[in-house]
This record gives structure tokens, C-alpha cells and sequence, in this order.
């Protein structure tokens, strides 16, 4: 049995609610979490109060809380993990943020945002989180494939597997969802720039 296929087996015994093998899987694809954990914490601030073990841990007590809920494999295991982590930093930012309100919006482009991210990441990710609940209302796969995507780090073919659509979706859907969530943080944007900005 591969290692995917070991978690994927501990995977659906924690769904029937077995701590045990939820902690064996975790501790599985550690590795895979503590480097997600640090794609997510490069956008932050210096002087960040969560380092990546930190992150991960905060994350294992949330996915925690939901043993017994259906994870289907180890890509959507990570999936979940993606937005889980994207939540905790929120929260983050939300609280480091408060003191600040009322600071003028940044409109970006999604193709600066990793940028603007580490000169401003409580503001952005804050901006760039509401923005994303506003597409999900509209549209939750298109959320969904930019929280793997943009907050996972995980490919097109990871995310497919993650969300079980084709791999032709998923492609189409982050184009869709890069240029609403352009045109979101960007109103002063007209479409023909926006298309060519994501092009």
C-alpha cells in the first residue's frame, strides 16, 4: 500500500470518528502541511506572531474539531487543511487589523498580490478573503478552487483531484475566478485591461 493510499484508508476511519487514525494521517502528511503552512506564512508580515509549526498546529485542532466529517483522500484532506489555515490567518488579521480601520483600500491584481501581500498582509489578505466569501456566494466551486490554488499551493491536477472535477474545470474556473476577483479588488479597472492583465 502507498503512503496516499494509508491515508486515504486512515482518512475514512476518522470519518467514522477514530481519533487515533485521524492523528496517524495527520502526522502523515506533516511534511506536506508544515510546507503549505509556510507557502501561506510568506505573504505575512515580519514579526508575525504564528511561525509554521504554530499554523499547522492551530490547524490540527481545527480539522480536529471536525473528525467524523467526510474526507474523501489525501488532496482533499490538503484542501480542507488550505482553508482551514486561510481562517486562522484571517482571524489573525482581522484582530491585528482592528486597530487600523478606516486605512484606505488598495484595489490590486491578483498578479501583484503575493507582493502587496508581504508589504501589507493583514489589509490584502482581509481584502482578498472577503472578496473570495463574496465569489463563493456567487459561485462555491470557483471559491473553492481558488482556496486550493492560491492558499494551498496546490496544482491544477491536486486541486481536480481535491474538489473531484476534471482537471478542464478547474482551469476554467481559475480563469473565471482570477478575473472576477481582479475586477473585485480593482473596480477602477475597465475589462479590456483586465483581460489583458490576465491573459
Amino acid at each position: 500500500m502507498t503512503a496516499a493510499q494509508n491515508v486515504t484508508v486512515l482518512l475514512r476511519q476518522a470519518a467514522s470518528g477514530d481519533r487515533k487514525a485521524f492523528d496517524e494521517a495527520f502526522g502523515l502528511v506533516y511534511a506536506e502541511l508544515r510546507t503549505l503552512a509556510h507557502a501561506q506564512l510568506r505573504r505575512e508580515s515580519v514579526g508575525h506572531t504564528l511561525n509554521t509549526c504554530a499554523l499547522v498546529h492551530e490547524a490540527y485542532v481545527k480539522l480536529g474539531e471536525g473528525v467524523g466529517g467526510e474526507v474523501r483522500d489525501r488532496s482533499h484532506f490538503l484542501a480542507i487543511a488550505a482553508t482551514a489555515m486561510r481562517r486562522i490567518l484571517v482571524d489573525y488579521a482581522r484582530r491585528a487589523h482592528a486597530e487600523k480601520r478606516g486605512a484606505a483600500a488598495h484595489p490590486v491584481s491578483l498578479d501583484i498580490l503575493d507582493a502587496l501581500l508581504v508589504d501589507q498582509p493583514d489589509a490584502m489578505l482581509l481584502d482578498v478573503n472577503e472578496a473570495l466569501d463574496r465569489l463563493s456566494a456567487l459561485d462555491r466551486r470557483q471559491a473553492q478552487v481558488v482556496e486550493c490554488r492560491f492558499f494551498g499551493g496546490l496544482t491544477e491536477e491536486e486541486t481536480a483531484e481535491a474538489l473531484s472535477i476534471g482537471l478542464r474545470t478547474v482551469k476554467r474556473d481559475w480563469a473565471k475566478a482570477r478575473s472576477w476577483l481582479y475586477r473585485e479588488l480593482h473596480p477602477d479597472s475597465n475589462t479590456s485591461f483586465t483581460q489583458r492583465a490576465l491573459a
